[in-house]
Order: structure tokens, then sequence, then C-alpha cells
């Protein structure tokens, strides 16, 4: 289920997974599954992407009110 824009926002902000992996202090792996909507990260981590980031947590999010096509082709439920 796509939830999140973690991975449109680093590459906006031109920052890699790997850099946002060492600023979290989570592997690269947990970032990419976190990127890719695979994993969904904890609201705490959710914020502390946003501060990294420095944008509102609320730009980070899709909204359930919209049926928005993931990066992979899939459809939220």
């Amino acid at each position: 289920m796509c939830m999140n824009r973690i991975k449109e926002a680093l590459e906006a902000r031109g920052i890699s997974q790997t850099e946002l992996a060492n600023r979290l202090g989570k592997t690269f792996n947990m970032v990419n599954l976190y990127a890719s909507n695979k994993v969904q990260p904890p609201i705490p981590v959710l914020y502390r992407i946003a501060d990294i980031l420095n944008m509102d947590v609320r730009d980070l999010l899709i909204s359930n009110l919209i049926n928005e096509d993931c990066a992979n082709g899939e459809k939220r439920d």
C-alpha cells in the first residue's frame, strides 16, 4: 500500500537514502523499505525524517482520501 512520499521528498532535496539512513541511525536497507513503501516508518521516525528534510510531516504522507498510484504501479486499497 502506498502511504508515504519519502522517496520523492529525498529526490526533490537531493538527499540519498544512504545519507538519510546515516542521519537516522538506521540501515540503508530499512530506509529503502520506507522509501519503497514496503514498510511504513513508525510515527516518531516519520517526524525525524520530516525534521531532517526540513518539511512538514504531513507532506510525507499520502492523503487517505486519494487513491493515488504508487511508484511501483500499486494502488491504495
